[in-house]
């Protein structure tokens, strides 16, 4: 398969109805939120989304969280480590970086994609793999506002003579939201990795069904939802535009002061001469 020879431009619409997003881990994993008070999901939780995705979908994927693991290996190295060809060429005189990096890309499509350092103890070779695939962090457009719940647990956690105290907890939640993910595809560094056309497809097809399989206590089925994916390819492999200007040509604005549904917003895409555009909705 030939590599992808041109640049691809996405942006992604994701709403939020009662749901936490991302949780900030500094912040008592309330939904993460910047200064100005808009909403954010981070690039990372993104790509673990998409990851997941791909292993649903049947591809060979190099980061897997735990419970997404399919082929049984506990960490990262012991995948490397499954694999021959990489530990031929990282070891005494065959160490070739160039040579590993082209065999992880071919491997594992997440590598291919996104990149990846490879540094592990005992390993004589360290190998840095930089992705075509950039993903912006999600910008909510407007300002979020976060609602928070006091739970407790009221069962024991192991055998005791008595009955423990309740224990007092606290879950976040975004009553409405409207978020933004930006993204774009290199053509020069996919021709290093090796990314193909047939890629981007399984690319695009994971950010179209993003929340499938991917329910939680804090993003119950149907509480996120991929409302479009808007898809631009370019006709050279620099393009005809800058992803800055691409992305400004999708415009969101509120009608109402509190919005509330997706009905409260107006979309407008302003036409880019030469440049085509898929728009395709969500699940």
């Amino acid at each position: 398969m030939a590599t992808l020879d041109h640049k691809i431009d996405f942006a992604l619409l994701i709403s939020v109805n009662n749901a936490n997003p991302n949780g900030d881990p500094l912040n008592g994993n309330r939904p993460r939120q910047n200064f100005d008070g808009y909403g954010e999901i981070s690039d990372v939780a993104i790509k673990r989304k998409i990851r997941n995705r791909l292993i649903d979908m049947g591809e060979n994927v190099f980061v897997q969280s735990n419970d997404k693991n399919v082929d049984g290996f506990k960490s990262l190295k012991e995948r490397v480590e499954s694999v021959e060809e990489l530990q031929e060429v990282s070891k005494g005189k065959s160490k070739d970086a160039d040579r590993y990096a082209e065999i992880a890309s071919k491997t594992w499509i997440d590598v291919r994609s996104f990149g990846q350092v490879f540094a592990f103890k005992g390993q004589d070779l360290s190998v840095g793999v930089r992705g075509p695939v950039s993903i912006h962090t999600a910008v909510s457009i407007d300002p979020i506002d976060i609602n928070s719940m006091q739970i407790t647990k009221s069962v024991n956690s192991v055998t005791g003579d008595k009955k423990g105290s309740d224990t007092m907890g606290t879950k976040h939640r975004v009553d409405f939201g409207i978020y933004v993910v930006k993204g774009s595809i290199n053509t020069q560094l996919a021709e290093k990795t090796g990314f193909t056309y047939e890629d981007a497809e399984k690319i695009k097809e994971a950010l179209r069904t993003l929340f499938e399989n991917d329910a939680s206590s804090a993003r119950p089925d149907g509480s996120m939802e991929v409302l479009k994916l808007y898809w631009w390819e370019h006709n050279s492999k620099l393009g005809q535009y800058s992803s800055a200007k691409v992305h400004r040509a999708l415009k969101i604005k509120s009608k109402t002061a509190v919005p509330k549904s997706i009905k409260d917003y107006e979309f407008n895409l302003s036409p880019l001469e030469g440049l085509k555009v898929d728009e395709i909705n969500g699940l």
